[in-house]
């Protein structure tokens, strides 16, 4: 079976599973696990950070730097299509007690200016700006970088304001890789930064957040809230050792196959495909079955693709592309989707 559902289905290859069978371990809790400890120390290194803290998820890893930055009844600044607002079960309302401020980007894209006037006067009656959110890649529009230059004018509108700013990089080696621009560099003057190993990183658990110490001493507090203080960690932080040692620089190949895959797709006439700048295409069906009706249709011949947008009337298909699918792989799914839709 050939999967573009999404880069998180990717299994360890047989190197990491040995790297996590040899993991020496300790109690995380404790702050004595040797291995979870080589792995924040890697992950603060890697970002510029002071300090970093090793989450189950990336939804974990948001949601702690939200509970860290903010008190109950701010609001937070987040884009639309973001993964913060619409997928992360509410929960900076559940459990922080603070509410979204949405602003519609340009795809994806907010501005500095959007920004400056989404933040809250300092009035008595109204409720106070806690926190700015931006996510790069951004997963909803395709995987699209944020520009630096834009990013860095937020930090700056949001920073004059002492508003902090958090950053959702579950895939920003995938940025990195793209732009040949160092992670560290990327994520200067932010906050915070929360990174998926379980994404194009091939780890099957985890992510990391990372930021000074004294939030980290924090996100520690707020972690064990949430239930994610994990005991003999090193056998999943041994993945993201090996991972972060091994597999950024292959990142590269999917960006190259997603490029394959979208030019390939583009060529069928009821299908209108968004250029790729790293390894989310999307799709969008013009004419013929819906999304999830050409999705059930690729399913029988091998191939798992996801519909994009709630309904069964959605028109799009996200396709990604990861270390588990190969470009023999990606030439088979452009055939199959060719034999599905040839002639309309």
């Amino acid at each position: 079976m050939i999967d573009l559902r999404s880069d998180t289905v990717t299994k360890p290859t047989p190197e990491m599973r040995r790297a996590m069978a040899q993991a020496e371990v300790g109690d995380d809790v404790y702050g004595e696990d040797p291995t979870v400890n080589r792995l924040q120390e890697k992950a603060a290194e890697i970002t510029g950070m002071e300090a970093a803290l090793f989450v189950p998820s990336g939804t974990m890893g948001n949601q702690v730097a939200i509970a860290v930055h903010t008190r109950p009844g701010q609001e937070v600044i987040v884009e639309a299509q973001s993964h913060i607002y619409n997928v992360e079960m509410a929960t900076m309302a559940r459990f922080s007690g603070v509410q979204p401020r949405v602003i519609f980007g340009e795809r994806g894209i907010f501005t500095a200016e959007q920004v400056r006037n989404a933040i809250r006067p300092k009035l008595y009656y109204l409720a106070h700006t806690g926190l700015v959110c931006l996510e790069n890649t951004h997963n909803a529009v395709g995987g699209r970088i944020w520009p630096l230059s834009g990013a860095r004018e937020i930090l700056e509108v949001a920073h004059a304001h002492g508003i902090p700013v958090h950053l959702d990089g579950a895939r920003i080696f995938n940025v990195s890789v793209a732009t040949g621009i160092p992670v560290a560099e990327l994520v200067r003057g932010f906050d915070s930064v929360m990174f998926c190993l379980s994404k194009g990183l091939g780890c099957p658990v985890g992510s990391v957040l990372c930021g000074s110490r004294e939030f980290i001493e924090e996100a520690r507090r707020v972690r064990k809230a949430l239930g994610g203080g994990m005991r003999q960690a090193g056998v999943l932080a041994a993945a993201g050792l090996y991972a972060l040692e091994h597999h950024v620089p292959r990142l590269a190949e999917d960006h190259e196959n997603a490029k394959i895959l979208a030019e390939g797709l583009s060529q069928i006439p009821c299908l209108s495909v968004w250029p790729p700048e790293t390894n989310i295409v999307v799709v969008e069906i013009l004419r013929g079955p819906t999304a999830q009706e050409l999705a059930a249709r690729l399913k029988r011949k091998g191939v798992l693709v996801a519909p994009a947008g709630a309904g069964t009337e959605a028109r799009k298909l996200r396709l990604v592309t990861h270390l588990d699918v190969s470009r023999e792989d990606i030439l088979r799914t452009i055939d199959l989707f060719w034999e599905e839709l040839r002639g309309l």
